[in-house]
């Protein structure tokens, strides 16, 4: 068992009841997915950026990603409907805590100037955020990285509330701006 999930079972469960004041230890919200999404719109054009795309993100989530394609055709940015515009990878379980664990506690720290991620969420308890580079992640070999490519990872939670789903992130170990690094 990784030790963000047993964490989750042994003391952020009991804190989150406490907390909220939940009847039912069913209703505690916890994570269920994490969704990695990388755009690929600009590498169509070159098959060997896109085989490494594919690569590096199946090295950072420990499974093949699948590609998203348009869904209708759009003639000012030479778009045709059913092209390959990004590739997509869902994390459930055992994967899905693993990466929780080591974005937290290997890759946030490697970002430049990290100071924590900023407290905004979509309002349906889940939380979203973008990285410019992927040569933070730890399993990416910096000597076969031709261009940076950004992603985006969306952490989804079961909690109705951002509140709820803020208190679990950070339980968890999710780091946060706090109150201090938001005033300078």
């Amino acid at each position: 068992m990784s030790r963000t999930k047993k964490r989750f079972d042994e003391v952020v469960k009991k804190d989150l009841q406490e907390k909220f004041s939940y009847e039912n230890i069913m209703l505690v919200p916890k994570l269920k997915k994490i969704v990695i999404s990388m755009g690929i719109a600009e590498a169509t054009k070159d098959k060997n950026a896109v085989q490494d795309c594919v690569k590096e993100l199946a090295l950072l989530s420990g499974q093949k990603p699948i590609f998203t394609r348009a869904k209708k055709s759009v003639a000012n940015f030479k778009l045709r409907e059913g092209q390959a515009i990004g590739l997509k990878v869902t994390l459930r379980k055992k994967k899905m805590y693993d990466f929780f664990d080591r974005f937290c506690n290997i890759v946030a720290p490697r970002i430049p100037d990290f100071r924590g991620f900023p407290l905004k969420c979509d309002g349906r308890g889940s939380y979203s955020l973008g990285i410019t580079e992927q040569q933070i992640f730890p399993e990416i070999n910096l000597d076969e990285v031709k261009r940076a490519q950004g992603m985006n990872i969306t952490f989804v939670t079961s909690a109705p509330t951002d509140a709820e789903c803020f208190e679990l992130l950070k339980m968890l170990g999710f780091p946060f701006k706090t109150a201090e690094t938001n005033n300078s």
